[in-house]
C-alpha cells in the first residue's frame, strides 16, 4: 500500500514539474499547481518539499531564471520581452528577481555575456582554446530519462529524473549526472533532437520503475573541461570536433557524445558551471 502511495505521489509530482517547464510565464502559484498535482493546497507544499529538496517557490524561479539566463546570453530579444517569457510582468519586477538570483540586473548579464561568451569570441575571429585530455575510463550504468526536443530544455528530464531518484531514496547511490546527446544540432531540427538526462550508479541497484538503463562506453575518452555558462558550450564543441580532433589524429568511437555534470545550476553562479563534454575514441 504504501509503495504505491509513494508511485501516487511521485506521477503528480512529475506532472507539476512537467507544467512549470511547459508554462514558465502562466500561473504557477502555489495553489495552481497545488491543482495540477491534484492534492490539498494544505499539504502540497510540504509534499514537494520533502520529495524534491526545495520549496515550490525555488523550483519555480529556477526554472524561470535559467530560462532567462539563457536568452539574455544568446538571444537578442529585448528585457521587456523575455520578462513576460518567464512569468514577470514588468522589467522591474524581472530585474529585481533576476539580480536577487544572479548579483546583477539583466542589461548587465547581458553585457557581461556579450563580452565573455566564447560564442562572440569566435564570431569576432578570435581563436578559443581549451584543455583536452584523454582519460581511459569505465563502463558505467545510468538510469535515466529520455527527452526530445531542443537540448536546452533537457532540464525537464533532469527535473524527473531527480524527482524519481528522490522518491526511491536512489541519492546514496548516485555518482553523478550525465547527459547523452546523440544528435548533431547542427544538422537535426530542434523538435527531432534526442538525448537522454541520467544518473550514474553503482552496479548492482535495481532499475526502478519509469526510468530507462543507459550504459556509457569505457575506455579511451577525450574530455575538454568547459567552465561558464552552458550557452558557451557550443563554442567549445566546435573547438574539440573542428580543431583538437584533427588535429590529435584520433577518430570519434561510433558512441554518442555525452557531458558530466561536475557541479550544479541549483548552487552554482552561471560563470562557475563545470561540464566536461566526453567523446569515446576508437581503438
Amino acid at each position: 500500500m504504501a509503495g504505491r502511495q509513494t508511485m501516487s505521489y511521485e506521477k503528480r509530482l512529475l506532472r507539476v514539474i512537467d507544467h512549470i517547464h511547459a508554462h514558465p510565464s502562466g500561473n504557477l502559484s502555489l495553489d495552481a499547481l497545488a491543482e495540477v498535482a491534484a492534492l490539498s493546497r494544505f499539504h502540497f507544499h510540504r509534499i514537494f518539499q520533502a520529495m524534491t529538496g526545495e520549496t515550490v517557490a525555488e523550483a519555480v524561479r529556477r526554472v524561470r531564471m535559467h530560462r532567462a539566463t539563457f536568452w539574455l546570453v544568446v538571444g537578442d530579444r529585448p528585457i521587456a520581452d523575455i520578462a513576460r517569457s518567464v512569468g514577470y510582468p514588468s522589467p522591474r519586477s524581472f530585474a529585481r528577481a533576476f539580480a536577487e538570483v544572479r548579483g546583477m540586473t539583466p542589461a548587465a548579464f547581458r553585457r557581461k555575456g556579450e563580452q565573455a561568451s566564447p560564442l562572440t569570441l569566435l564570431r569576432k575571429g578570435h581563436a578559443m582554446t581549451y584543455d583536452v585530455t584523454i582519460r581511459t575510463e569505465p563502463v558505467r550504468r545510468l538510469f535515466a530519462v529520455a527527452h526530445k526536443g531542443p537540448y536546452m530544455e533537457i532540464a525537464r528530464a533532469f527535473e524527473k529524473l531527480g524527482a524519481i531518484v528522490a522518491a526511491r531514496d536512489l541519492w546514496p547511490h548516485a555518482r553523478g549526472m550525465v547527459g547523452v546527446y546523440y544528435d548533431d544540432p547542427s544538422a537535426v531540427k530542434p523538435a527531432e533532437l534526442r538525448s537522454h538526462a541520467g544518473l550514474i550508479v553503482e552496479n548492482g541497484v535495481a532499475l526502478p520503475e519509469g526510468l530507462e538503463e543507459v550504459t556509457l562506453p569505457g575506455g579511451e575518452t577525450a574530455v575538454l573541461r568547459f567552465k561558464g555558462h552552458y550557452s558557451g558550450l557550443p563554442a567549445a564543441y566546435d573547438y574539440l570536433y573542428g580543431h583538437w580532433l584533427p588535429a590529435s589524429g584520433r577518430e570519434a568511437a561510433d558512441s554518442p557524445v555525452y557531458e558530466n555534470y561536475v557541479n550544479s545550476p541549483i548552487d552554482t553562479q552561471p560563470d562557475d558551471l563545470l561540464t566536461d563534454i566526453s567523446v569515446p575514441l576508437a581503438r
